[in-house]
């Protein structure tokens, strides 16, 4: 079977425009075109868009992901071996992709045709492309991107599990803070605010009062970090905008 560029937008949850991007870069060109010249998509083709998407997912830009999926000595089963080894290591949030990983290898051993639907059913509704276009549009220039993209590259698996744990054991502790009723402006909250940015200087990059100040406005102006924080306690999004700033005047940081 043949599918259109549509069909198999709506199949992966991406957009039709980075399907086109993909084409023009000849990272996933489609196998046939229609009499009118539009493009046609095989099963090999969206096996192609399934391996290409598992590894935007743990972050791969495009050129190394043509590069390793255009490797002539590369076996597609040792695609899914090492993505599964990658994909493990990112814990929870991801423990749904690496077990429709672990589906499709199963499934490439005992020979089974996956459908459209099942080969993309773990990316949901989000397009790979987007944030990471947005990140390197807002921050891809900046020596943070730089040191941040660097650190996370060499991470083990036991790395990210250490992260994970202090991300949760903070989100718990705050939580609580806001529950005794403590304000923002209290020393319990500055004191959490001052280990979330030492957190963030510890794992990703350095990040001085300022630019922490201007990480607690991105919390509360950005739709999807407010959603994230305001997940974790209604009004914590806010609450530790107040506590970051407060932190930072404390702290000697420039004000805003």
């Amino acid at each position: 079977m043949s599918y259109s560029v549509g069909q198999v937008a709506g199949f992966a949850g991406i957009t039709v425009r980075t399907l086109h991007h993909y084409d023009e870069i000849g990272l996933l060109v489609p196998g046939d075109r229609s009499h009118a010249g539009h493009r046609r998509y095989d099963d090999a083709d969206l096996d192609r868009l399934q391996q290409i998407m598992f590894y935007r997912e743990l972050g791969f830009p495009l050129e190394e992901v043509a590069a390793l999926l255009d490797d002539p000595a590369a076996d597609p089963r040792a695609h899914l071996r090492r993505q599964h080894a990658l994909l493990t290591a990112r814990i929870e949030k991801l423990q749904q992709m690496a077990a429709a990983v672990e589906h499709a290898m199963e499934a490439r051993t005992m020979g089974i045709n996956l459908t459209p639907e099942e080969k993309f059913e773990v990316f949901g509704d989000k397009d790979p492309e987007q944030y990471a276009e947005e990140a390197e549009a807002r921050w891809g220039g900046t020596a943070t991107y730089a040191e941040s993209q660097r650190r996370a590259a060499r991470y083990t698996k036991d790395d990210w599990k250490r992260i994970q744990a202090e991300v949760e054991a903070w989100n718990e502790r705050y939580a609580a803070l806001m529950a005794a009723g403590e304000p923002p402006t209290g020393e319990a909250a500055m004191d959490l605010a001052e280990e979330h940015r030492r957190h963030i200087g510890t794992w990703y990059f350095d990040c001085p009062y300022e630019m922490h100040r201007g990480l607690g406005e991105m919390y509360v102006s950005d739709a999807r970090f407010k959603a994230f924080y305001d997940s974790l306690r209604p009004g914590l999004a806010e609450h530790l905008e107040q506590a970051i700033r407060a932190n930072a005047d404390r702290n000697g940081g420039p004000r805003g």
